[in-house]
């Protein structure tokens, strides 16, 4: 192996070719701390040809390749395994914005570029990049393509599948596709672009992207609601794009305990008097004037809301975001949280909620559900903290038996045991029971199809 090593590191460079384990620290843990992975070797390419000449070498010694963009992901994808034989690809140094074009709505870039790059190149452009997540200073372009990253936005913009028009793909044997076409319309086929999107690095390496723009919003009106009940959150979703005539870009559903969490370890201040069960998250881009009051109006006669707030500054504004983008992180002082990331049909999320906290209450007396998450595309993080005074690695122990649970409640719905991360390590293992044996064989077929020698994220998604 140490041969197929130093050939690898020619290519990149020494410079870029990373032994010292200390300095390879940072690629081998990953935000959560549930992995920590091993590695004789972080490659750090700065251009497609460079990565096209490593998956050539990687895949005629058969060296397994670990893609990773900005080491974001929640599902362990990007990360080695402990075994130590992975070879890390990061694609932090291919960060040019390569083009934007305002006339066609389009911006391409190299697949290590950070989101926030992309958001803040569009608006130089008075154009806007719809895709928002909390981790967007840090994430990047491939990363959110490989996991069809979802966001704040998607009810009205998509996810990353929907923002994408053309790739660049390294295929394993370091073939170069160049599918960077800025089409909206092509029906010469077979889509190729979308067995990339999503499938974590295991079919190939993106390393630039065609990305769809819009003119930004002239107006976004912000409201931070109360409501008594996940029903009523669903009810004012509806009302407001009734009313709006469909101006509602983004609606986040928020339990109280995340808020006071949120309040407690992060600084957060209550965008309200009193407290509420739970909250709605509302914003409106563009909206008709005057429309959020009648939502309101109308909503207070219909009982579905009892009070709420209109941003009036854009520090306010980003207040009431801040409430809600903070949960994540001020889960961790209050010991360990089992997390679920999951969707179901937007009319049947009150009906999932109640019956998986009566299932995992009743498996775990004194549980607490940090429940949040994109109700307008019924994306629920459906997070479990320890009940209080309990021991945090044996309430951990019991994340497997936990899923169990709340997984079974989402497929009698038919929803999705992951909406938004991806399967990575963390799921691989239940595909099985979430795919038909006709859906496990094409994925299987076009495995062997693109990396024979299955040198690609190997275990990732698909289960060995």
């Amino acid at each position: 192996m140490s041969d197929a090593l130093n050939r690898l590191a020619a290519v990149a460079g020494e410079r870029y070719a990373i032994r010292d384990p200390a300095q390879m620290d940072g690629y081998m843990r990953e935000w959560r701390q549930i992995w920590t992975g091993r590695s004789p070797l972080v490659l750090r390419p700065g251009s497609t040809e460079e990565v096209s000449h490593i998956l050539a070498i990687a895949n005629e010694t058969r060296t397994p390749i670990v893609p990773q963009a900005g080491n974001t992901g929640l599902c362990g994808g990007q990360i080695p395994t402990e075994a130590g034989n992975e070879v890390v690809l990061s694609l932090d140094r291919m960060t040019r914005i390569l083009d934007v074009d305002r006339n066609n709505n389009t911006i391409t870039v190299q697949a290590g570029a950070v989101l926030k790059s992309v958001q803040e190149a569009a608006d130089k452009e008075d154009r806007l990049f719809p895709l928002s997540l909390a981790s967007e200073g840090s994430c990047r372009i491939g990363g959110n393509l490989s996991t069809n990253a979802g966001g704040l936005n998607v009810l009205a913009y998509g996810n990353m599948r929907d923002l994408c028009l053309g790739l660049e793909v390294v295929l394993a044997d370091g073939r170069i596709w160049d599918g960077l076409r800025r089409l909206r319309k092509d029906n010469t086929g077979y889509d190729l672009r979308d067995l990339f999107i999503g499938a974590e690095g295991t079919l190939g390496v993106i390393t630039a992207a065609v990305l769809k723009l819009f003119p930004k919003p002239k107006t976004v009106e912000t409201a931070f609601i109360a409501v008594p009940s996940p029903q009523a959150a669903v009810d004012v979703l509806s009302l407001a794009q009734e009313k709006s005539g469909n101006r509602v870009v983004a609606c986040e559903l928020i339990a109280n305990i995340a808020l006071q969490f949120a309040i407690r370890h992060a600084g957060v201040r209550h965008p309200l008097e009193e407290d509420s069960p739970w909250y709605v998250l509302m914003e409106l881009a563009d909206p008709p004037p005057g429309v959020l009051m009648e939502i309101f109006e109308s909503a207070l006669e219909e009982r579905i809301i009892s009070d709420g707030v209109v941003a009036h500054t854009e520090a306010q504004r980003a207040e009431f975001w801040a409430a809600r983008e903070l949960i994540s992180d001020s889960q961790k002082p209050e010991g360990g949280s089992i997390k679920h990331d999951v969707s179901v049909p937007v009319s049947e999320v009150s009906r999932f909620l109640a019956e998986a906290d009566r299932a995992v209450a009743d498996f775990i007396p004194g549980a607490r559900f940090v429940t949040f998450g994109h109700l307008g595309d019924g994306n629920i993080h459906y997070n479990i903290s320890q009940p209080e005074g309990t021991d945090k690695q044996e309430f951990l122990g019991m994340w497997d038996d936990v899923n169990d649970v709340v997984f079974e409640i989402v497929r009698r719905f038919n929803g999705s045991i992951s909406a938004e991360h991806g399967i990575g390590r963390l799921k691989a293992h239940r595909m099985p029971e979430i795919k038909s044996d006709v859906e496990l064989d094409m994925m299987r077929g076009l495995k062997r199809m693109l990396d024979p020698n299955n040198i690609l994220n190997p275990g990732r998604v698909l289960p060995e």
